[in-house]
């Protein structure tokens, strides 16, 4: 289906930003009837990509071509009018409005200066029949499910003329059946000689639905390849950095064969949420340190939020010392003796108007609920002591936390939780960002915790750490636990295999 010459094509595309630089010489290249899939770790430079090509930033080096005519979009609406429309991750609709209404908005088509609502209503059921989606176009928008209104968003985009459509995390909200009838649709416009980019997190629907996949890292392209040549092994390995070959395959040194028979303190069963996280089993025990192993999007976070309390399971169920446990709230959880640092320490971790001693305080008061009962005095020796513990640089207990460096502020909320004395502490990321004095500090910190009797979950997407501290491992592919290690079975190279590896059923999908 692929005719000869690339519908668009990036020569040496380069973006700045102070201090960064997000794309670096870029290479890219998509042809009319293909679906190309782009692929990286966060920070990889993808929707870097994305924006330039969308007019939403402006490149700094290179060139854009559309079928082979130079073009340099300075707003989204200029690439739409170029071709070129985007659906994102979330439905930019207005849910209010009717169906066609969000077809035609900003651009209803008038018959003597007024609105033409039949022309309006007529092409908005044309281009919906394109996608063979019948639906009364005159119904609000958010009378429909998620998937109708991502169907809705393309309609949108194909009535604008595009011939490159980019879809941005299209699936991260649908179930099976709602994937399975997008990737329909997408196999129909690929038919009809349109150039789709695909950007997602699931290695088994790019495998399912992509013809070509392109790789960067760090700002930089790693390389173009066509899919059925890439095997997941190979993908993994380029998206991480580091061949397969080149993990070590020596085994996890546990702390030997002997180890004391654990209690388990958080255990939970057939655990989920629809369309965050398939069910699963975990057990955390007393004194024990459980790694989260996976890609970016393979649900590390979503599982981190359900057992605190963040987000709602509507699925199995949670025991705490062999008790039925439905947490309510993360304050709920608090209470139970669970702590939560999370991935982005910036936007969910710290409070940045605050101070150094009441960020480290903050917690405590939550589980108590005794913030004003607390006097100053106390306040201050709770942040002296954590201050002097974890080696926090600050001029004083009162500097604002946002002055801090990130390394200081990521052990600023450690202190938070340790201050709470939780018996399980969750930490999403609590090395990135940091420098690598930090990094051993917070790890060694982690060992250490665990031989005083705490249970750590530790999610991290660099491997070498999660096999450093672990005692177990869960790998997560696809919102999905695949796999579970323990003691000698925990390397780098185990934990690469289990995410690369293609179950039975996402292989006989491919098949179809």
């Amino acid at each position: 289906m692929m005719a000869d010459g690339p519908l668009l094509q990036l020569r040496g595309v380069r973006k700045l930003f102070p201090g960064v630089i997000a794309l670096d010489g870029v290479d890219f290249a998509l042809r009319r009837g293909e679906i190309h899939a782009l692929m990286g770790e966060n920070g990889a430079g993808k929707s870097t990509l994305i924006k330039v090509v969308t007019g939403v930033h402006r490149r700094d080096g290179g060139e854009m071509l559309l079928e082979g005519t130079p073009i340099d979009p300075r707003s989204p609406l200029e690439a739409q009018r170029l071709g070129i429309s985007t659906v994102y991750q979330e439905v930019n609709l207005i849910p209010t409005l009717s169906v066609a209404e969000n077809i035609f908005l900003g651009r209803q088509p008038r018959r003597w200066r007024r609105i033409d609502w039949r022309r309006v209503h007529d092409r908005s059921r044309q281009a919906l029949a394109r996608l063979h989606l019948e639906i009364d176009v005159t119904r609000p928008l958010s009378s429909y499910s998620i998937a109708i209104q991502q169907m809705v968003a393309i309609a949108r985009a194909l009535d604008v003329r595009a011939r490159l459509l980019i879809l941005d995390e299209p699936t991260s909200s649908l179930d099976p059946g709602e994937v399975a009838r997008l990737f329909a649709v997408l196999r129909r416009l690929r038919d009809d000689a349109m150039g789709v980019v695909f950007v997602s997190h699931f290695l088994q629907q790019v495998y399912a639905i992509s013809d070509r996949i392109t790789v960067l890292r760090n700002g930089a392209l790693v390389g173009e390849y066509k899919t059925a040549e890439l095997s997941r092994e190979q993908l993994v390995a380029k998206m991480m950095g580091r061949e397969l070959a080149e993990f070590e395959s020596q085994a996890h040194d546990s702390q030997g064969p002997e180890k004391k028979a654990r209690r388990a303190f958080l255990s939970v069963r057939n655990f989920g949420r629809a369309g965050g996280l398939q069910p699963l089993d975990l057990v955390i025990d007393e004194g024990e340190v459980v790694g989260l192993a996976g890609l970016l999007g393979s649900g590390r976070t979503q599982t981190a939020r359900l057992l605190f309390g963040i987000d709602k399971a509507d699925s199995g169920e949670m025991t705490i010392d062999g008790n039925p446990i439905r947490l309510s709230s993360p304050r709920e959880a608090i209470r139970r003796g669970l702590a939560f640092c999370p991935e982005d320490r910036k936007t969910a971790g710290i409070v940045a108007d605050l101070s150094v001693r009441e960020n480290i305080v903050l917690a405590l008061a939550a589980r108590n609920s005794v913030f004003r009962s607390l006097s100053r005095k106390r306040q201050n020796e709770i942040a002296d002591r954590f201050i002097a513990h974890l080696g926090i640089v600050t001029p004083d207990t009162e500097q604002p936390i946002r002055n801090l460096s990130g390394g200081n502020q990521q052990k600023a909320i450690l202190a938070r939780w340790l201050a709470a004395n939780p018996r399980l502490l969750i930490l999403d990321e609590p090395t990135r960002g940091i420098d690598v004095g930090a990094k051993a500090q917070i790890q060694r910190l982690t060992l250490l915790l665990v031989k005083e009797g705490m249970s750590i979950l530790f999610i991290s997407s660099e491997l070498e750490e999660v096999v450093r501290v672990s005692d177990r491992v869960a790998v997560l592919r696809d919102r999905a636990k695949v796999a579970e290690l323990s003691g000698a079975q925990i390397s780098e190279q185990s934990i690469m295999r289990a995410i690369a590896q293609a179950g039975p059923a996402a292989a006989a999908k491919e098949t179809t």
